[in-house]
């Protein structure tokens, strides 16, 4: 750390910096340590890399010296020889090098951050539990939220550990030799570091081809300090050598990001001893990081194993950004028919009508009695995506049976001809010509030709006043309308930096070794992104830096982690999921950097498991803390969801298709985002039934009235005078707030203000986390979980159907009987003054005139402070038995007696 040097007076001289490395300890087995070695050079140290690390301190001191010490240690000057120090020195193997532009420490203990620290009910294993982290990231170590900057330039990569890379880009060659009797050449270019080599393409008979690919092998794994380029003649039995190029590694140059890229050059193929030789490669060699502008497209050595020069489909190991189709909801205004002509002339049509937009299909009823001009004024509800390739189908069906329907006439509508609007004005109404056959609808000139037809009127458009709900409510990452028109501006910028994955389960087997071939997904809005994947490790790094703009602060992160089973030996046809973490964005402070390693928890049908910690960085910048707050006070999705609202079964409906055209749509990119990996981020299967999360519910819904209770608790002792001078004092305030009545309000609030105030001080600095105590998982039974899992409809055996059927009807019952007891006692509330028993309804028609005459004559605070009294009277005053008005009220009729 370093310290400008203060001027003892204005005129003093003195200027400067002192730089020191302080500790503080209560051990005083520990002595003073060496001073830091002199720093290297940039290019022989890894930069950023990992926690940053500290040196060890030796572990003796003079035994005389027993009290605390505060140590200070002095940094090196390069200038001047090391100072002699009155200690023992470390021991040659524990120093450590230092690059210009850092200083390494100890990896830091994470710090666990227990969730519902306050609650015991909610307390979950340490190794569930959240834990804080101080990596050394490209801005500057991370302590408590805050960047501790170095002296040092600032990467644009700022969340993430710089990672050193060696990139080759192969652009072209010229001139090569033949090589095969024919004359022709069939070349292709081998680049070698140590263990780890990558290959383009080969080109038939082509003596100047063009590769223009790009290689970036890892500094961390490189084990050589020279670089072959090797060109080869592709062959049936065994490929020819055509040339080679080596360069030392020592004197590659570094290319950092704002500097332009390196341009390649011209280099003359030699032969293995080293003698020029026919032909030039064209290449460019560089050190770098991962923000490099080749580095997305580039072929990674950590996408392959050491030694292994196969092509392992590089598609489906590179890192994407997705953006989702944009989503529209189509409604659809079936009005009636007219001039329908059924195929038996002595039978009036069953008819009802079927709409049809791509896979979605929904039927209208039929209509009674039957007639030739039906009527049916129903509407329904589609969802689309741009640019609409797919039509909107409307046929008039016949039901001449029970299974059997006949087609009357199919009318086609082009969706990108189908009006747009942003509100709920009216749409203008058409009338469709009915064809027989649907490329006879298809066909416009058709129409024109015929001169009778049977016709449909119907009201389509497109409502672009909505916001398409494609993932669950709870977790939406994105609540901006379809209509492009009606977006407000961002309120701030989310930062994501995937760090690293550790100690993570093997998901598969190579050569009797189980490992993983892990990459990370993160959606938020219409933004996915896809890391690429590192093959054949436990422990992967990523340090991949991403950004989105954030429109409102109720929103969800989400960043899942899967094993590849695209690469490989793998049988697996589908990707499998190793966990994911949600964070919401209203619970990130402003400008804060959170740095956390996330439990990865999956539930598997033998329970809860830890399938490894994924670790993150985040930071939310806001652009204007104006905007952002007046966000709170606008609705949380868009006006026309309020104007004219969806069912719950119709959003259902629409989330299941929306779901399968995003997965549709990102399943045709390259590479493609797989449906499992859609669904699982969506949560397309939360509404499911789930024994579990019912009870899980339950125990929240308890634990949102367990203040009420707890009060009511604390009532009840002081009715009971358990405390009296807790009592007494809260009968001086009962009556201090009856006296002075406008004193109650002002009261509550400046009560809630100070407990918030209070309360800011132990506030959380953590995201929160998924909790297995909360969700019920650590106390769940086999057969519960198997009926989680279970596939919809049920594939078990009829007898385990049965049992949970059972189980299910009992849990039934219980929640039908507490919903009994409600209705009982609102019924006996309207039986008040229902005259359904005369006698208590006169008798409280009686007491009722009592009271307004007594009411009337008595002052409110008389009456207040007499009700207040006889609530908290003394336990001598009370008795067992139930007062009259209770029993009054529990003798007035129910509705149960008319109930079957």
């Amino acid at each position: 750390m370093h310290y400008p040097l203060e001027k003892r007076t204005i005129f003093s001289h003195a200027k400067g910096e002192l730089g020191l490395k302080v500790f503080l300890t209560d051990d005083p087995s520990i002595k003073l340590s060496n001073p830091l070695p002199a720093m290297e050079s940039f290019l022989d140290t890894d930069v950023g890399s990992g926690y940053a690390q500290t040196p060890n301190f030796p572990s003796s001191l003079p035994k005389e010296k027993t009290d605390k010490r505060h140590t200070f240690h002095h940094l090196p000057n390069a200038n001047h020889s090391q100072q002699k120090q009155n200690f023992t020195p470390m021991p040659p193997q524990q120093q450590m090098n230092y690059g210009v532009h850092e200083m390494k420490s100890e990896p830091q203990a994470a710090k666990v951050v227990h969730m519902f620290s306050g609650s015991s009910s909610h307390s979950q294993p340490s190794d569930y539990a959240l834990k804080e982290t101080s990596p050394f990231l490209g801005g500057g170590r991370i302590i408590g939220g805050r960047v501790i900057r170095e002296d040092r330039p600032t990467s644009t990569y700022d969340l993430v550990e710089q990672m050193r890379y060696l990139f080759v880009r192969v652009v072209k060659a010229r001139d090569l030799p033949s090589k095969d009797l024919t004359g022709s050449l069939d070349p292709y270019v081998e680049v070698k570091v140590g263990n780890y080599k990558g290959i383009t393409k080969h080109y038939e008979r082509n003596q100047n081809p063009e590769w223009n690919q790009v290689f970036a092998f890892a500094r961390e794994t490189m084990q050589s300090t020279v670089l072959e380029v090797v060109l080869k003649d592709k062959d049936l039995v065994k490929d020819d050598f055509v040339g080679i190029v080596r360069f030392d590694l020592h004197e590659v140059p570094m290319i950092v990001p704002p500097d332009s890229p390196l341009a390649p050059e011209w280099y003359r193929l030699q032969d293995k001893k080293g003698e020029k030789k026919k032909g030039e490669l064209m290449l460019a060699v560089w050190y770098g990081t991962q923000a490099d502008e080749t580095f997305p497209d580039a072929w990674h050595s950590d996408a392959f194993a050491p030694g292994d020069s196969t092509s392992i489909a590089s598609a489906y190991i590179r890192s994407k950004v997705y953006h989702s189709p944009r989503l529209w909801y189509v409604r659809v205004n079936v009005i009636e028919a007219q001039d329908l002509v059924p195929s038996d002339k002595n039978r009036f049509p069953d008819v009802y009508v079927k709409v049809q937009i791509g896979n979605q299909i929904l039927k209208t009823k039929t209509v009674q009695p039957r007639n030739l001009n039906p009527i049916w004024n129903e509407e329904f509800m589609f969802v689309t995506s741009e640019p609409f390739e797919d039509h909107l189908i409307v046929s008039v069906e016949d039901r001449v049976g029970s299974n059997k329907d006949e087609t009357m006439g199919k009318a086609v509508v082009p969706l990108n001809s189908v009006e747009k609007r942003t509100d709920d004005r009216v749409v203008r109404t058409r009338w469709y010509n009915l064809e027989k056959s649907l490329s006879d609808a298809m066909d416009g000139d058709r129409a024109k030709k015929d001169k009778f037809h049977s016709r449909l009127h119907v009201c389509v458009c497109l409502d672009g006043g909505y916001h398409v709900l494609d993932e669950s409510t709870q977790y939406s990452s994105d609540l901006r309308p379809t209509a492009k028109q009606l977006w407000k501006s961002s309120i701030g910028v989310l930062e994501l930096g995937i760090l690293n994955a550790d100690r993570l389960q093997p998901m598969k087997t190579k050569d009797g070794k189980g490992t993983s071939d892990t990459y990370c997904v993160a959606k938020y809005g219409h933004k996915w992104v896809r890391t690429r994947t590192i093959v054949n490790s436990l422990n992967p790094k990523y340090n991949e830096q991403y950004t989105w703009e954030v429109y409102d602060p109720a929103t969800v992160l989400t960043v899942g982690v899967f094993d590849n089973c695209q690469i490989g030996d793998s049988n697996e046809n589908k990707d499998i999921k190793i966990g994911k973490v949600r964070i919401r964005i209203s619970t990130l402070e402003t400008g804060r950097v959170y740095t956390h390693s996330y439990p990865l928890l999956v539930l598997h049908p033998s329970g809860v498991k830890k399938m490894g910690e994924l670790h993150l960085a985040i930071r939310f910048s806001s652009t204007s803390m104006l905007s952002m707050m007046f966000q709170y006070s606008r609705p949380l999705l868009p006006k026309m969801h309020y104007k004219r609202p969806l069912s719950v079964i119709q959003q259902d409906m629409l989330r299941y298709q929306a779901v399968n055209i995003v997965a549709a749509r990102l399943g045709r990119a390259e590479p493609p985002l797989r449906r499992e990996v859609i669904e699982y981020m969506s949560d397309a299967n939360a509404h499911l039934w789930s024994m579990r999360r019912s009870k899980a519910n339950f125990l929240r819904l308890t634990s949102v009235f367990s203040g009420l209770f707890e009060v009511g608790k604390w009532f009840g002792e002081v009715c009971k005078w358990k405390n009296p001078m807790t009592t007494v004092l809260v009968h001086f305030l009962f009556v201090m707030l009856v006296c002075f009545p406008e004193l109650i309000l002002s009261t509550v609030f400046l009560y809630m203000f100070l407990i918030g105030v209070w309360k800011y001080r132990y506030r959380p600095r953590y995201p929160p986390h998924m909790n297995t105590s909360l969700s019920c998982a650590d106390a769940v039974s086999p057969d519960e979980l198997d009926e989680e899992f279970e596939s919809f409809p049920a594939s078990r055996s009829s007898d385990l159907v049965r049992m949970r059927y059972d189980r299910l009807r009992s849990v039934a019952g219980r929640v039908q009987s507490v919903v009994s007891d409600i209705a009982n006692q609102g019924e006996r509330f309207q039986a008040l003054l229902s005259w359904r028993d005369p006698r208590a309804t006169t008798i409280f028609v009686i007491f009722c005139l009592a009271a307004a005459i007594v009411l009337y004559v008595t002052p409110f605070q008389v009456f207040a402070l007499i009700a207040g009294f006889y609530f908290m009277r003394h336990p001598r005053f009370r008795h067992k038995i139930p007062a009259a008005p209770i029993n009054f009220f529990r003798r007035l009729p129910a509705r149960t007696d008319s109930m079957l």
